[in-house]
């Protein structure tokens, strides 16, 4: 049994060396040729020192040399750091400067972009530069190789020794306030975790799952993990065109798609065709709104939908089975395997049913904390009351900052990120339950709703919402429609029709942090 995560690709490759693992383009890798490609990258990284433990930082599209990168990294003993591809290079060095990454891997475009940033980078010794180098910059005091060149020169050192509660990766997520947070992975969480979701979506060697999701994203990378402890198929895909999506389905004979609520709104507005061999897809990173979902189960009605929710901090928490979707399509679910998910009072005592409380989140894929950060680590990683009194020493569970109630069959229902209520006139407003009347009115495809300052309310409920195809309107026939279906407090203030998509962070989640920036400026210029 696998404990280590790159130890999924050898497993599988003993068992099924000449079953497809891993396709991108017109490339396809049986199981015994990644498990080459791992072990050679690995080599590689050996030779080139990277030490135990040492950072390995991929800044790279998803192709198959990323997917060799990141678990060559952990089979050689190191940790590895996938970087999202849509960063700009100022964001890139902060995360590079951050964790002390010794070897980046990248591309001879990408290496250009970061020539002038990567001398902020003292830890950085060597440069990876995968694909084709016509010309490569030099950067002081950086070794640079190319990929080719760095595999030939590989030797025979033996890898770091690593057992299941060292680090595996650090994976960067955005913060409501300041610079990203590096949330370090330990092997146990990441095997506990792929081996907890292939079982409920019972994932097995027949399954072909389309990854189109950043790998620097838990969610995205998990795609991967799934497949190859399954030994299933991964095919990677950079897709332009929510489209693009719907043609790889079909081609490639997708039976298992991961997105986010942004992307399964455009989704849901395509053709789908009427054989699609999906046999399950999956959503997390927010709420699936209800209009959305009743599209996706008509042009879908062979394929499982599968609500979820988590957290980087500890990956996945709950999931709704595809058999409640009729009965409670609002509902988060039930915690997942392997994993207890607590509805908690501030004073750390258990919520009623139906009383809301923070989500909290114990068992193995509680995370190990934030990477050089013993105060925010603080903040979230907390004891809860001990099921045994007698142990000495606490355990440490995750508390997502997430508002949550419990209804009396143990089911879950998602309220509001602490950091994203609305306290307007005296009141606390999930912008969820705003959201939700909006989308309603059948008139929009995306929207928001966000608190502002405000003088007298304390805070302004101001919406931006973009028209669903088709669809003539303005901000004033838009709130008459909600009028009705909501109480004065909770009516907009303010109603921002936009033309396109609303600004997405780079996991494909609609950016709040930016558009609540947007929408103040807005408000008060409006205001003045």
């Amino acid at each position: 049994m696998a404990a280590l995560i790159h130890e999924f690709i050898f497993r599988s490759a003993d068992r099924t060396p000449n079953e497809e693992a891993l396709t991108y383009r017109e490339r396809r890798l049986d199981y015994a040729a990644l498990a080459g490609e791992v072990e050679s990258t690995a080599a590689a990284m050996l030779a080139l020192g990277l030490g135990r433990g040492e950072r390995v930082a991929v800044w790279l599209e998803k192709r198959v040399e990323t997917v060799a990168a990141l678990f060559g990294a952990a089979a050689a003993g190191g940790v590895f750091v996938p970087v999202n591809p849509l960063l700009k290079p100022e964001q890139v060095a902060y995360i590079l400067g951050d964790c002390n990454v010794r070897i980046l891997v990248t591309s001879a475009d990408r290496l250009r972009l970061l020539a002038a940033v990567l001398p902020q980078c003292p830890d950085l010794r060597t440069v990876v530069a995968a694909g084709p180098a016509d010309s490569l910059p030099a950067i002081p005091g950086v070794e640079i190789v190319l990929w080719d060149e760095a595999a030939a020169a590989a030797g025979t050192a033996r890898p770091h020794r690593a057992i299941d509660s060292d680090m595996a990766a650090i994976l960067y997520t955005s913060g409501s306030t300041g610079r990203p947070k590096g949330v370090v992975l330990s092997h146990r969480n990441m095997v506990a975790g792929a081996k907890s979701v292939a079982g409920y979506l019972e994932n097995t060697p027949d399954d072909r799952i389309l990854a189109v999701l950043p790998l620097s994203f838990d969610y995205g990378l998990s795609q991967l993990t799934t497949a190859f402890h399954t030994g299933a198929a991964a095919v990677l895909m950079n897709y332009l065109l929510p489209r693009d999506i719907v043609k790889a389905v079909e081609d490639a004979r997708i039976t298992g798609l991961a997105a986010v609520p942004p992307l399964w709104i455009q989704l849901a507005q395509l053709r789908w065709p009427e054989d699609a061999p999906l046999r399950y897809i999956t959503n997390s990173g927010g709420a699936m709104q209800r209009t959305t979902l009743d599209v996706l189960r008509g042009a879908l009605p062979r394929t499982k939908v599968y609500l979820m929710y988590g957290l980087t901090e500890a990956f996945r928490s709950t999931f709704l089975p595809p058999a409640e979707l009729d009965r409670r399509p609002d509902s988060m679910g039930k915690a997942i395997p392997n994993a207890e998910v607590l509805v908690l009072r501030a004073d750390g005592t258990p919520c009623a049913p139906g009383e809301p409380g923070e989500l909290v989140h114990r068992g193995a894929l509680v995370s190990m904390g934030y990477w050089n950060d013993p105060e925010k680590t603080a903040e979230r990683f907390k004891p809860v009351s001990p099921a045994h009194p007698g142990l000495p020493i606490p355990e440490l569970a995750v508390w997502s900052g997430d508002t949550v109630r419990m209804d009396d069959e143990g089911y879950l229902y998602f309220i509001s990120r602490k950091d994203e209520m609305i306290k307007t006139s005296g009141y606390r407003v999930s912008p969820s339950e705003v959201e939700e009347v909006v989308y309603a009115t059948g008139q929009v495809n995306e929207a928001a709703a966000i608190g502002v300052p405000h003088p007298e309310l304390g805070q302004a409920i101001v919406v931006a919402a973009t028209p669903r195809n088709g669809a003539e309107f303005d901000a004033e026939t838009l709130l008459a429609a909600c009028r009705p279906h909501l109480p004065a407090y909770m009516l907009p203030a303010r109603i921002e029709i936009r033309q396109g998509s609303l600004p997405r962070n780079p996991n494909g989640k609609i950016d709040r942090k930016l558009l609540a920036q947007e929408l103040q400026d807005a408000f008060t210029g409006a205001a003045k």
